[in-house]
């Protein structure tokens, strides 16, 4: 019988273990041509409602933004400038995710970036006793209370999606 290897703690789990905030964690084959969130809920048989990606964005005021969203949605570009106090918001750009967050795309979490970035998370969070969201590093998910991670990381949740 093969033994598992044990799961390395990300930097994510370390500051939520170090907080003594209880989550659970959930991995998943992942596919370097695929790292979406569609591909992460079906390896894991569970609803596109409950995962949730992390977005970064910079405001016209040249600041980082960060929006965690269902992966069954899209940010709506407007509601994110709104509720962040921007004119306008646009995306980062791929090649410059790994130095302004610390991880890979498709392994970017809301906890334990380089900087603490203002952070909002969509309102429909709220709807599920637990939600999942990437750990810092493709393949695993953490799975915990989205109002714990919203005290955590000190965000606000708010109406993000496109109707």
């Amino acid at each position: 019988m093969a033994k598992k290897t044990p799961l390395t703690k990300t930097n994510a789990m370390r500051q939520l273990d170090t907080a003594d905030i209880p989550y659970e964690t959930s991995e998943y084959n992942y596919d370097e041509s695929d790292l979406s969130g569609e591909h992460v809920a079906n390896e894991l048989g569970i609803s596109k409602d409950e995962i949730f990606k992390t977005l970064v964005t910079y405001g016209d005021n040249n600041m980082l933004f960060v929006f965690v969203v269902p992966v069954s949605g899209n940010l709506d570009l407007k509601k994110a400038a709104a509720v962040s106090g921007n004119k306008k918001i646009e995306m980062i750009h791929v090649k410059d995710i790994i130095s302004l967050t610390g991880y890979l795309r498709g392994g970017c979490s809301p906890i334990g970036m380089k900087k603490n970035y203002s952070t909002y998370i969509d309102e429909t969070a709220v709807l599920f006793e637990k939600i999942y969201f990437s750990a810092g590093k493709r393949g695993v998910q953490i799975i915990m209370d989205p109002t714990d991670l919203a005290d955590f990381i000190n965000a606000d949740f708010a109406d993000l999606t496109q109707d």
